[in-house]
């Protein structure tokens, strides 16, 4: 599966051109008009790697990279700032403002490709098939905290869900794997998918449920009935 993108850019002829570029190149590619926009969709897409420019409305570029940064959801997310402001001090300011890599238009397509590329390579070494999250003494306390909650599961009132929580049926399997307990690995195994896939999925599911930390997850699922 190609990995997904988020493009940010108030420019529609260069969105469209960028857009088009990177999807003949194998990646899915959403776009957004604004950074209001884009945080909406990544709420929604939760893309692997986010383009954005700086120059933009209301929100620019670095409130737009800060807010990300300021979420646990994004705070590893790459960032690549595509923008026409190229002088050295602003290149120093984007770096200080926690992007992975900044690229000054005009720029060549086959750069901004490498680029991406590269840095969801080195996305991939950081979070190995093999293995499982990188904290794996707080990954192993909320799998003591789940199989806590299922031992005293009737003690937890459940109630309708104040809105509806539309999971696809993978979500679905991911959740009900979470709430059994399972690690990532053992959830990957069981769905016959990758650990990084895996990520994604619990990702998605914090987002639409609300929730920042398997244990939040499980407690809420319980609550609303969303996993037996």
């Amino acid at each position: 599966m190609s990995a997904q993108l988020l493009l940010v850019d108030d420019e529609p002829g260069l969105r469209e051109a960028v857009q088009a570029y990177l999807e003949d190149e194998g990646f899915q590619v959403e776009v957004a008009s604004n950074a209001e926009q884009g945080w909406e969709l990544l709420q929604q897409k939760l893309p692997e790697l986010v383009i954005t420019d700086i120059m933009m409305p209301h929100v620019d570029g670095y409130e737009f990279l800060k807010q990300l940064r300021e979420d646990p959801r994004f705070k590893a997310l790459p960032v690549v700032f595509l923008t026409a402001r190229g002088m050295t001090g602003d290149r120093i300011q984007g770096y200080q403002a926690g992007c992975d890599a900044y690229l000054s238009k005009p720029f060549d397509p086959d750069e901004l490709v490498a680029i991406v590329k590269n840095l969801l390579d080195r996305r991939a070494a950081q979070s190995p098939e093999t293995g499982e999250t990188p904290d794996i003494a707080s990954l192993a306390r909320e799998i003591g905290e789940i199989k806590s909650l299922l031992t005293g599961r009737s003690a937890i009132a459940q109630t309708p869900p104040p809105i509806k929580v539309d999971l696809t049926p993978r979500e679905q399997s991911v959740l009900d794997l979470v709430a059994q307990g399972l690690m990532n690995k053992e959830i990957a195994k069981t769905l016959e998918t990758s650990v990084r896939n895996v990520e994604k999925y619990v990702s998605r599911l914090f987002s639409k449920t609300g929730t920042n930390s398997r244990t939040e997850l499980v407690r809420y699922a319980l609550e609303h009935g969303l996993t037996k």
